[in-house]
């Protein structure tokens, strides 16, 4: 049975989450950083923790965006294949969601459009879309507004097998250790292994947006985020980059299939922020 979902509950959701992910932080990032707070080992990384906090919560009681880069949105849809979509196409309405939001909730525009010419859109449009068809008659929404101060420290490389397991490591540690302060730490760091060098890209930043503190269910690579964690913690860059034990939250990595001479390895790096937004229609 085909249901119907309207583009202008797309386009109302959108705008909404827009709002949300920029005014509030995520549930898995607000107890993710009250337990950095307990266990950083650094008296000034807990000082800068508490700032954090403090920030947080004048963000929420004043309604103010907790960053002030309010970043270019990034929408994740699962369209289900049972699922049509009546109105105006789903780009446009995604958009109009993004162009709404950004404007309702007086929220920064650093979109602009042309690379090179570098003319504002004025709306923050448009944004990122990524799309995947899956089963059933469900729309899920992700949307997470991405900062270029962390965005900027990303990294693909495109090793060799010959390189292995040993070689994604140290590439996710240069990637990590290279961005240093820049990512505004303390960072969750998304990482995508396997695929071609755009999709490496697409899976990395899909990770930002899995819960932190979950695992991935293959059991090789719940083990490589557990040892990428404590290994990046120990680089010393700390919160706000002023030294101390928590330089990341989490490190999550999805992977995919791939080549028998590839092994692309994407790092994506968020903030201590790392909004996301997620809805089911």
């Amino acid at each position: 049975m085909m249901r119907t979902i309207s583009s202008e509950e797309i386009t109302k959701n959108i705008k909404e989450m827009c709002i949300e992910a920029n005014h509030f932080l995520a549930e898995d990032m607000d107890r993710a950083l009250k337990c950095a707070k307990e266990t950083e080992k650094s008296e000034l990384g807990k000082k800068i923790l508490n700032q954090l906090q403090d920030n947080l919560k004048v963000a929420g009681e004043e309604m103010i965006p907790i960053c002030q880069d309010t970043g270019m949105a990034v929408v994740f849809l699962e369209i289900g294949q049972d699922v049509h979509v009546e109105g105006i196409p789903v780009e446009e309405a995604v958009n109009e969601g993004v162009r709404q939001g950004y404007a309702e909730g007086y929220l920064r525009k650093s979109v602009v459009n042309d690379p090179i010419l570098r003319e504002n859109t004025k709306d923050n449009t448009p944004a990122i879309i990524h799309y995947t068809l899956v089963p059933g008659d469900k729309l899920k929404i992700t949307v997470a507004p991405k900062g270029f101060g962390s965005e900027n420290m990303s990294r693909i490389f495109m090793l060799k097998p010959a390189d292995g397991l040993e070689g994604v490591k140290e590439a996710i540690l240069t990637a990590v250790r290279e961005a240093g302060p820049n990512a505004c730490p303390p960072m969750v760091v998304g990482v995508g292994i396997g695929g071609t060098f755009e999709k490496s890209a697409i899976l990395a930043k899909k990770a930002l947006t899995r819960e932190v503190g979950s695992h991935s269910q293959l059991s090789h690579i719940k083990e490589l985020e557990e040892e990428m964690l404590e290994k990046i913690n120990k680089l010393g860059i700390g919160p706000g980059g002023l030294g101390g034990t928590t330089t990341a939250l989490a490190v999550n990595i999805n992977t995919y299939p791939t080549h028998i001479a590839g092994l692309p390895v994407a790092v994506n790096i968020c903030c201590h922020v790392n909004r996301h937004a997620v809805r089911e229609l």
